[in-house]
């Protein structure tokens, strides 16, 4: 274990990967080191992510730390696509296996730490993971991807706001909700976030 991979966990972007009858992966926005002996992190997973059903299922899975050079496809790949039904690693070839079997993105990614889920806790929309590291990999040297570094350089500016629109834009993903009042509960249906995540136009 590279513990130099811990110092790469940041305010910042991962890719959350898992693996049943096939790989799956998602965005996440919180890793977190809370001990160092044992080396535990924490991770938080919105509870619609296909991904979150395999790692409550396994209990083990990996995180890349997404670095600045990951493009928009990484983002809308593995943050906006569901993975229900198609394989978001089709046709994709820039991941390795760790020792636990799961995939982890090679490219784009400055470090890796594989986790072995000991706890969990219902967070009502999401989950909090406390597991044990048990593998972490420095793969570059390149500055971790921050929030503010996505929101400034890599999330593509949403459309201009002309007077007659009236409606709610998902701050995370882009989405645009058209209408005067955003509904009670209502869940982003391209990046799964709540109302929380919504402003208005």
């Amino acid at each position: 274990m590279d513990s130099n991979a811990l110092f790469k966990l940041t305010c910042g972007l991962f890719l959350l990967t898992a693996r049943t009858d096939k790989d799956n992966g998602c965005i996440i926005n919180t890793v977190l080191q809370v001990t160092a002996s044992p080396v535990r992190i924490i991770i938080v997973v919105n509870k619609n992510n296909y991904t979150h059903n395999m790692v409550k299922q396994t209990g083990i899975f990996n995180v890349s730390v997404l670095a600045e050079s990951a493009q928009m496809d990484i983002y809308k790949r593995f943050g906006y696509a569901s993975g229900r039904d198609t394989s978001k690693f089709d046709g994709f070839n820039d991941v390795s296996r760790s020792k636990n079997g799961i995939l982890y993105l090679n490219r784009y990614s400055n470090a890796y730490l594989s986790g072995k889920v000991i706890e969990e806790k219902d967070l009502g929309t999401h989950t909090l993971f406390t597991a044990d590291v048990t593998d972490a990999r420095v793969l570059t040297e390149e500055t971790s991807v921050t929030y503010d570094y996505y929101q400034d350089n890599i999330k593509p500016v949403p459309p201009a706001k002309t007077t007659s629109q009236t409606g709610f834009i998902c701050t995370v993903c882009g989405y645009i909700y058209e209408g005067s009042t955003l509904p009670e509960g209502f869940i982003c249906p391209v990046c799964k976030h709540g109302t929380e995540a919504f402003k208005p136009l």
